[in-house]
């Protein structure tokens, strides 16, 4: 029941502040009278932040900075990206999500292969910027169906995974898009954004928004990346697409 104080009376002097008044107050009376528990608040906003540690924020910061880097053509992207990747690593260690450290691992050996590969090239000189030759399609074409084969055999009969399919083409199309990236070729952007855009219902469907969110923006910075590399194609003769 409320209380008489709260109780709406007239007040033609000043009728809108009253009601906006009493409306708070009514407001008030029924959050302090709700059958909330506040210890399970407290440990629901303790659970938010907490899941978001420091590890996690700075490694996130660096993996940002890293596809921007990547985006701007600067070879220090794989630097940042490399210290992501290990940040990662730990992080996911001590939660026991052991498969993704797998990727992980893999995302390592690939941004240090990128990291030599851009910096000496065949020619030990920066390698440019070039679209895939049609033997370096068939190869991203196979990662893809490699992956996603082994990825959805292995999360389907060895882990507990509820979306094993969705699970493992996203992964599939990451590894082709870092394969790519380490060669720098253009066609990187495309295979990476097509896992972005796999990844982003997949994390809503997790209840995972934050991520969601860091996905979408991901999803920008490789579309605008990939304009970015094609002009940079364009401005620089040695770097003109291959043919087939």
């Amino acid at each position: 029941m409320i209380p008489r104080s709260f109780s709406s009376e007239p007040d033609p002097d000043n009728a809108g502040v009253g009601i906006l008044v009493r409306c708070c107050a009514i407001a008030s009376w029924y959050f302090l009278h709700l059958p909330i528990s506040y210890t399970k608040i407290r440990e629901s906003m303790e659970n938010f932040f907490t899941h978001l540690t420091w590890l996690q924020a700075i490694g996130t910061v660096l993996g940002v900075a890293q596809v921007l880097l990547a985006r701007n053509n600067n070879i220090h992207n794989y630097l940042f990206g490399i210290v992501s990747i290990l940040i990662g690593i730990w992080v996911l260690y001590q939660t026991k999500l052991y498969a993704d450290i797998v990727l992980h691992l893999y995302y390592l050996l690939m941004s240090i292969y990128g990291w030599l590969y851009w910096k000496y090239g065949r020619q030990k000189e920066e390698t440019p910027i070039t679209y895939s030759k049609k033997g370096e399609q068939i190869k991203a074409v196979g990662i893809v169906i490699a992956c996603f084969a082994l990825m959805v055999y292995w999360l389907g009969f060895y882990t507990n995974s509820d979306v094993p399919i969705w699970d493992a083409a996203v992964s599939a199309f990451a590894w082709a898009g870092m394969w790519l990236m380490a060669k720098r070729k253009m066609e990187n952007w495309i295979y990476l954004n097509i896992s972005n855009i796999i990844s982003i219902p997949l994390l809503f469907y997790k209840e995972l928004y934050i991520y969601a969110g860091l996905t979408f923006f991901l999803f920008i910075v490789g579309t605008s990346g990939y304009f970015k590399w094609r002009k940079l194609i364009k401005d620089d003769i040695s770097g003109q697409p291959a043919k087939a």
